[in-house]
């Protein structure tokens, strides 16, 4: 968002609802001058006389006064808005050509057309949102899942602010005590004992910590978890997918090595989102492009927190021992399925019998044809339990946002160093100096500390109209 349009002061407006004809769509107007400008459109009951979060029933007009469309006015007063400033929304019908008459006629009234994120970052600037409930508001609208969409309504509560804020005052209350001891330097005075602050700055750190590892499962949740199907050519990686997914979503045929790039999409099993990742066959090659493939399919192994290896149940133990060797060292810290499949076309007990010496522990093994659906049902409800998603309950911080994550780690190694300075017995100067870098990461989060360059970043992401 560029600088010259982060001030509050000039009236904005856009759709609200997304692009497209639908039975209606609103178009949102905030500013000091929202009832001045659709006003000057509005025929219906004076705007002067109507009382906040009303509906009315009116026309728009162009500027020749020629009428536009039949709609329902409603009208937010500052500061009991969503901006903070006098908010009116205009339900008109979904017309593209309407929803474009009425954004043109409302401009030529002395609007402007808003930026990404513009209504939320003034909601931000107006103090109705920190900004972790701002960035919340961009979830709740993408929440793909009931996990995800809990998430995000948590953070837009504030209860991910209020438990930062906390941190914050005690962190504040400690630096305090630091820095007055040294107004009393030369009396030798200690007003903070030292040992008691350790244990302070360590529960302290304990929390920031526990919330910066939160984000592998709420990064999870809010993307979807990634599962790499993995194996050898023709072994039915892509068949697997598109049984997954209920679509027809990868190239399938008999001959080695059609996949040769990462093909990705999501689908919800037992309430939780996967993304599913289809990669190219592992085999030796002298095909560059298909060599290529295979890298990102080792590299999607390493980033995925499931691996789905697909063995084709014809292939000898030898070689399933073979290929082990290069899959199974990928996968020690994830959870590992491996599925013998085409079990339709021979028997695959040689091979059943052979896998468990060659996993890590606690790996699920399933034989299947990925043709049959009652199979393909036994393979989706191993996924759901290997993911092992901790449950979600109402009011749980779970962290989902990469900055809030970063802040969290830059604030946990500042108080590291505070924790060792006050160990090693230095100054309280030098120790305060490592807490406010502390106190400063948090507040980042927030938004108790903040820049442009950060705003117009994370608004920029916005959707026009939110």
């Amino acid at each position: 968002m560029t600088s010259n349009h982060t001030a509050i002061g000039d009236t904005i407006c856009a759709i609200s609802t997304p692009q497209g004809m639908g039975g209606i769509a609103v178009v949102r107007v905030s500013g000091p001058e929202a009832l001045d400008v659709v006003g000057r459109r509005w025929q219906g009951a004076p705007l002067d006389a109507m009382t906040s979060h009303t509906a009315h029933l009116g026309h728009i007009v162009d500027t020749l006064g020629e009428l536009l469309d039949e709609v329902v006015l409603t009208i937010y007063r500052a500061p009991r808005s969503f901006t903070g400033e006098d908010v009116i929304e205009l339900s008109c019908h979904g017309s593209t050509w309407i929803q474009q008459q009425i954004i043109g006629t409302l401009v030529d009234a002395g609007a402007r057309l808003a930026e990404p994120g513009e209504f939320t970052r003034r909601a931000f600037a107006s103090g109705r949102l920190d900004l972790s409930q701002a960035e919340a508001v961009a979830d709740v609208i993408a929440a793909t899942s009931q996990a995800s969409h809990r998430l995000a309504m948590t953070q837009m509560r504030g209860d991910f602010a209020r438990k930062l804020n906390e941190l914050r005052e005690q962190l504040l209350h400690f630096v305090a005590l630091l820095e007055l001891e040294l107004d009393f330097s030369e009396e030798d005075v200690n007003f903070a004992d030292r040992t008691q602050l350790v244990g302070l700055a360590r529960d302290i750190r304990d929390v920031i910590d526990r919330l910066a590892s939160s984000f592998t499962v709420g990064n999870a949740i809010k993307r979807g978890l990634p599962v790499a199907i993995v194996g050898q050519t023709n072994a039915g990686k892509s068949t697997i997918l598109n049984a997954l997914l209920h679509d027809d979503r990868a190239l399938v045929s008999d001959i080695h090595g059609t996949t040769r790039d990462v093909i990705e999409d999501t689908i919800t099993l037992g309430g939780t989102l996967f993304r599913f990742i289809d990669t190219a066959g592992l085999r030796d090659s002298d095909d560059t492009i298909e060599n290529m493939g295979i890298e990102r399919a080792f590299r999607k192994m390493d980033e995925a927190q499931l691996v789905l290896w697909v063995i084709d149940g014809t292939t000898p133990a030898a070689q399933a021992t073979a290929m082990s060797q290069q899959i199974v060292p990928h996968c020690q810290d994830k959870s590992l399925i491996a599925v013998v499949n085409k079990t339709d076309l021979a028997d695959a007990s040689p091979l059943l019998e052979a896998l468990p010496a060659l996993l890590p522990e606690h790996s699920t093994i399933i034989a299947i044809s990925a043709h049959t659906a009652s199979d393909v049902q036994r393979l989706e409800d191993a996924i759901v339990e290997a993911a092992r998603m901790p449950h979600i309950a109402h009011g749980d911080i779970v962290v989902t946002n990469a900055r809030h994550e970063q802040a969290l780690k830059a604030a946990s190694q500042a108080l590291t160093r505070a924790i060792d300075g006050l160990d090693a017995g230095l100054s309280g100067d030098l120790v305060s100096q490592d807490i406010r870098e502390c106190v400063h990461h948090l507040g980042t989060i927030t938004g108790a500390i903040t820049t442009n360059d950060i705003l117009g970043e994370i608004f920029a992401h916005f959707c026009i109209g939110k």
